[in-house]
C-alpha cells in the first residue's frame, strides 16, 4: 500500500514508541500516530510521509483501546505541558520501563540489562513545584469555541500548543500545580486584562507582559511570584504585587524579571523585588535549599527524593569514599550524599549554579563537599585523587565524548548514572560498557502523564584478569 500526505487511512495501533506517540505499521513502514494508545484502531490522516516513515493524526477513533481513561483536563489532546493523561498511569509506568529496556538494547547495544519496574509518582497531578505561563496578544481557540461570538482571539496567558512557540492556550487551571497556582493564575489574568498595558506580541515582539513564573514549595506550602515584563515598571507592577500579598499568605515572595531579548524564554536580564523574600525554601530528605527565580530545582520535590534515594543506594557509600559529582549543578545530589561520604568534589560549567551549591552547603552545615566552576571535559583531568565513586548527571544530551574519555582514564570503582533521556544514557552507557558492567537500572517517574523518564544506572569496573604464564623448558 503507498503512503500519501493527507491521505486518511484505517490503523490499528501496535505500541508506544518513545517521544510518546501512537506506533502503527502499513507493509512495513512505521507510521505514529499522535495521541493513540496500543490496541487503538483509528482512522488517520498522513500529515508527514518520509522514505522510512510517515506521521499522522487521529481524525477519529473507532476501537478505543482498553488502556484509556478519560482525561480529566479540559486542555487534554490541545495542550503540550502532559499528552498521556489518556492513557491509564499503571500502563503508563510499563511503556516508560519499556522505553529504558528498548534503548539499552537498541543504542547502546548491552543485551537483557536488568531494568526494574518503573518507581511511581507519588502524586500523579499536582506534583509540579514550577510552571511557566505565556502571555500573547492572540489566544489559541479550542475547537468548541471557534464559532462562539462571545469568545474573544485576543489575550491569553497559559501553556503552548504542542510543538509551537506562537500558539497559546488561554489556561484557566493547569491540574500539574498545586490548586493555589490556579486561582493566582486567574487574579494575575484579570489584573493584566484590566491593566490596559500591551501584552507581548509574540511575532512583533512589542508589548509589556511576557510570562508569569510560579513556584512553589512541597515542604513548607510556600510560594514565589515572578513576573517576567519587557521593561521595568513598578508602578504597573507594584499594585499586582500588593495585591496578591494581600489576598494570598502562602505567597512570600513576588520578584519581576526583566527582559529585552526576543527569545521565548522566561529568564530576566536582572531582577527586581516587589514584595516579601528573594527566594523560597524547599527540602529534599532533611537537606533544606534555597531557590531564587532563576535556579534549578528538580519540579517533582517528592520524586527528587526517590531518586536520591535509589542515587545513595546505588553508590552504597560507607562514609569513607571520596565521590565526584559530574554536572553538580545547585549541588543537591552531593548534598544528599554529603552525610555518607568522605569527601565530595562537584564540577559544573554554570557559575551562578556553583554559588547555589555553596550557600546550600552552608544553609545545610555541610563542610565535606567542594565544587569546581568550569567545563567537566577541561576541569576533570584536574581531579588528580581517584574517586571511589563517580556521580554523573548530564544534561539531556549527554556527556561530551570529552567526558567520556577522562571518566574512562580516570576508571572509578563504581558509577551511577542518572538520566533524564533513557535515548543519550544508552548511547553512554555503550560508550563505556568494554570497561564497565551495567549491573541494574532503575527509572523514577518524576513527571506523570507525560513520556519523559528519569532512570538511574549502577555501574561496576570490570575486573581485569591477567593471564598465567605458561614457560616451557627450550632446553628439554
Amino acid at each position: 500500500m503507498t503512503i500519501k500526505k493527507g491521505q486518511t487511512i484505517e490503523l490499528r495501533v501496535s505500541d508506544i514508541a518513545f517521544g510518546g506517540k501512537g506506533l502503527a505499521r502499513v507493509d512495513g513502514m512505521a507510521v505514529f500516530v499522535d495521541g493513540a494508545a496500543p490496541l487503538d484502531l483509528v482512522d488517520a490522516r498522513i500529515i508527514k510521509k518520509k522514505k522510512s516513515y510517515a506521521e499522522a493524526r487521529i481524525v477519529s477513533i473507532k476501537e478505543p483501546s482498553p488502556y484509556r481513561i478519560d482525561p480529566p483536563c479540559m486542555y487534554s489532546g490541545y495542550c503540550g505541558g502532559c499528552k498521556w493523561q489518556f492513557l491509564d498511569y499503571d500502563r503508563q509506568l510499563e511503556f516508560k520501563q519499556r522505553h529504558v529496556i528498548d534503548s539499552i538494547e537498541h543504542i547502546g547495544l548491552i543485551h537483557d540489562p536488568v531494568v526494574h519496574k518503573t518507581i511511581p509518582s507519588i502524586r500523579i497531578f499536582e506534583y509540579r513545584n514550577k510552571m511557566e505561563f505565556t502571555c500573547s496578544d492572540r489566544k489559541w481557540l479550542l475547537p468548541d469555541e471557534m464559532d462562539k461570538k462571545d469568545i474573544a482571539a485576543g489575550f491569553a496567558i497559559g501553556l503552548h500548543v504542542p510543538s509551537t512557540f506562537n500558539k497559546v492556550l488561554d489556561t484557566k487551571a493547569c491540574l500539574l500545580q498545586p490548586k493555589l497556582g490556579n486561582h493566582i493564575l486567574e487574579d494575575v489574568r484579570n489584573y493584566i486584562k484590566n491593566s490596559k498595558i500591551p501584552v507581548y506580541g509574540l511575532y512583533s515582539h512589542i508589548g509589556f507582559w511576557r510570562f508569569l513564573m510560579l513556584r512553589h514549595s512541597a515542604a513548607y506550602d510556600q510560594w514565589m511570584v515572578n513576573i517576567i515584563t519587557s521593561e521595568e515598571n513598578k508602578k504597573i507592577l507594584q499594585p499586582l504585587a500588593d495585591l496578591l500579598m494581600d489576598k494570598y499568605p502562602e505567597i512570600i515572595s513576588i520578584v519581576n524579571n526583566i527582559t529585552a531579548r526576543k527569545a521565548g524564554v522566561a529568564i530576566g536580564e536582572y531582577e527586581i523585588q516587589l514584595a516579601g523574600a528573594s527566594c523560597i525554601k524547599d527540602k529534599i530528605g532533611a537537606c533544606e535549599f534555597e531557590i531564587s527565580a532563576n535556579s534549578f530545582f528538580q519540579t517533582n520535590t517528592r520524586g527528587a527524593e526517590q531518586l536520591f534515594q535509589t542515587v545513595r543506594e546505588y553508590a552504597g557509600l560507607s562514609g569513607e569514599e571520596m565521590v565526584v559529582d559530574l554536572y553538580s549543578g545547585t549541588g543537591a545530589i552531593s548534598i544528599f550524599l554529603a552525610d555518607s561520604a568522605k569527601e565530595i568534589i562537584g564540577i559544573e560549567m554554570i557559575a551562578s549554579s556553583v554559588t547555589n551549591a555553596q550557600n546550600n552547603c552552608k544553609k545545610n552545615m555541610i563542610s565535606n563537599c567542594r565544587f569546581i566552576h568550569g567545563d567537566i571535559k577541561d576541569c576533570l583531568p584536574q581531579v588528580t585523587a581517584k574517586p571511589d565513586v563517580m556521580i554523573i548527571d548530564p544534561p539531556r544530551a549527554g556527556m561530551h565524548k570529552d567526558v567520556v574519555k577522562h571518566v574512562l582514564e580516570i576508571a572509578p570503582e563504581k558509577i551511577v548514572y542518572v538520566s533524564c533521556n533513557p535515548a543519550t544514557m544508552a548511547r553512554d552507557l555503550g560508550l563505556i560498557k568494554d570497561k564497565y558492567n551495567l549491573l541494574e537500572v532503575q527509572p523514577v517517574d518524576m513527571f506523570p502523564h507525560t513520556y519523559h523518564i528519569e532512570s538511574v544506572a549502577k555501574l561496576a569496573k570490570k575486573k581485569v584478569t591477567i593471564q598465567p604464564q605458561i614457560h616451557t623448558d627450550e632446553c628439554r
